[in-house]
């Protein structure tokens, strides 16, 4: 899953920098000597576009496209070579005449295409000058080299979608903010983060997601006391989550997805009461969801625990999160009924007049936050937009009794699913009052009754499943309804447009037979998998093709049957297993 179009680190502190010097002083011009070595870097470089048209013999480098001059010296300070959308991307190699800058702090030479070049010693050694230093969504490959000399007092670096490889190195404790994210980074962090343990860190972000790395996540965090996000997800981390991340006060957005992590959620982390996203989804994870999330974690605006073996109750105290917007504990465990407080999740009631992006501060800016949601039977990544988002996926539990009357409070919610449980009872009359709702999943579960013509209120209603459960009657026309597919009301007793008009189980055909009730369900669930299964070697196939070229931010991997199994699901269930 993950899937990043514009992640986790996406710092915006940089904007104070570059105006403090639109305004420079005309009459100052560029350093011969430096111009000299812009000149010779340009010759290595491959400009497909004429991006550098600017950069000629005898003119002003100051005045050239990319860069950045003192106001007061005329002394280069900044090279801004990323590449932007609509723009052909810089090749070539890296020139050593960059040494020759050496009043530079600033360097992005990120989105562009080195061709899987082999970062040079020189280059590693320059950055030691930087506080800024992006050359993320390249090709480049090597080793990191330890990052100890860094020599201003707060530095920035974004090595993310490349192809490094090797173990983290050491870092310096000047560093604010690292993303490593999306390399192929093994081995331990051990060493990485438990280095000097009696020397206090700056570092604010860490984002280490989408690497190899694996082993224990060691108990090594005090030192850390000024991070505000971590993103862990995507490796092959096993043990449990460290008591020691409750010492993380300031800490805002914990992400540990997608890892072999165990064990029950420590108590610890009651104090990290700055919280807004928990994802601690597709772990190992066991024992009660901790009830005093909703008392000690008041900000939380993301809670994913999807896909671990949490048992017990669906805690009550969860209904105190009052700004909570996105709640995912399907494929869990949990055994108890829905609670009647669901109304109190206040964020969800209605829809959002706030920005549409959920951010951190630092001291150096913001980073913007991003998550994976199952949407419209989709698995997809919201960053920018996310604050817009919001869903609730209590689905494959155990929960029984009937749905609450007060989950129709909920009319911000665009997604509701409590499928695959043991639900009783009827839709509640009032449904048609979400008017947000776009997919609302009910199947396999044990419902009754007929459709609340209510539903009918639900304009923007696209995605919707009732199969597998007891239901009665017409289907509500007049509505959308009569435009979903007919798998939507597979193993009921519904019947009008899309069905046929006559009322009958709605059945499905294998070729050999019928099957009309719900004990027949893993029937066809196995027809399914065998289906998917068999598509799982072309599938692969492409993820290979696609890992392999990693110049993108991101990787996005959606699938989602007609019956509503995913294929994240059965590879977990039936493989991984």
């Amino acid at each position: 899953m993950s899937p990043v179009t514009v992640t986790f680190l996406m710092l915006v502190f940089l904007e104070s920098f570059k105006l403090s010097f639109c305004a420079r002083n005309h009459n100052v011009a560029c350093i011969q000597s430096e111009r000299r070595a812009l000149l010779r870097f340009k010759q290595h470089l491959k400009d497909p576009s004429n991006r550098l048209s600017s950069w000629t013999k005898n003119g002003d480098c100051c005045r050239w496209d990319g860069i950045i001059c003192s106001n007061v010296s005329g002394l280069v300070i900044g090279l801004h070579l990323g590449s932007s959308r609509g723009t052909r991307k810089l090749g070539g190699k890296l020139n050593p005449a960059l040494l020759d800058l050496k009043h530079l702090t600033y360097l992005d030479l990120s989105d562009n295409d080195f061709r899987q070049t082999q970062i040079p010693t020189w280059f590693w050694n320059m950055s030691s000058n930087l506080y800024y230093f992006n050359i993320s969504r390249n090709q480049f490959q090597g080793n990191i080299p330890d990052l100890l000399t860094m020599t201003q007092p707060s530095v920035l670096i974004d090595l993310s979608c490349n192809n490094f490889t090797g173990s983290l190195p050491l870092l310096s404790s000047n560093m604010t903010a690292i993303d490593f994210s999306f390399n192929s980074l093994s081995g331990s962090m051990s060493h990485f983060l438990c280095h000097k343990l009696n020397e206090s860190m700056k570092l604010e972000i860490l984002n280490l997601g989408h690497n190899l790395l694996s082993g224990e996540i060691p108990e090594c965090w005090k030192k850390w006391s000024r991070l505000v996000g971590i993103k862990l997800c995507d490796n092959n981390f096993s043990g449990k989550i460290p008591g020691s991340m409750g010492a993380l006060t300031l800490l805002q957005s914990l992400h540990v997805r997608n890892n072999f992590v165990v064990g029950e959620i420590p108590s610890s982390l009651r104090h990290c009461s700055e919280l807004v996203t928990v994802d601690f989804g597709s772990n190992q994870l066991s024992g009660d969801i901790p009830g005093w999330m909703g008392e000690r974690l008041p900000k939380l605006i993301i809670l994913s625990f999807h896909s671990n073996k949490f048992t017990g109750t669906l805690p009550e105290e969860l209904c105190a999160l009052s700004y909570l917007q996105i709640l995912d504990l399907s494929h869990n465990n949990l055994v108890s009924e829905i609670p009647s407080c669901i109304n109190n999740l206040s964020a969800m009631n209605s829809g959002n007049k706030s920005d549409d992006k959920i951010f951190y501060r630092t001291s150096k800016g913001s980073f913007f936050e991003d998550i994976l949601v199952v949407m419209k039977g989709r698995v997809v990544n919201y960053d920018t937009t996310l604050k817009l988002v919001k869903t609730m996926d209590l689905s494959d539990n155990n929960l029984s009794g009937e749905i609450p009357e007060e989950v129709t409070s909920l009319a911000g919610l665009q997604s509701l699913n409590f499928s695959h449980n043991h639900l009783v009872g009827r839709i509640p009359y009032n449904i048609g009052a979400m008017t947000s709702l776009e997919c609302f999943d009910l199947s396999t579960n044990n419902l009754s009754g007929e459709i609340p013509l209510t539903i009918s209120d639900l304009s923007f209603l696209s995605h919707l499943n009732l199969s597998y459960n007891k239901f009665t009657g017409k289907i509500p026309s007049g509505t959308q309804l009569q435009s979903l597919n007919a798998y939507s009301f597979l193993g009921t007793k519904l019947f009008g447009p899309p069905l046929s008009e006559s009322s009958t189980d709605v059945r499905f055909g294998t070729g050999s037979g019928v099957l009309k009730n719900r004990e027949d369900q893993d029937k066809v669930d196995w027809f399914f998998l065998t289906v998917e299964l068999g598509f799982l070697s072309g599938f692969f196939g492409a993820v290979f093709l696609l890992m392999l070229c990693k110049s993108g931010r991101s990787v996005h991997f959606q699938y989602m049957d007609e019956t509503g199994h995913s294929l994240g699901r059965i590879i977990r269930k039936y493989i991984l297993k």
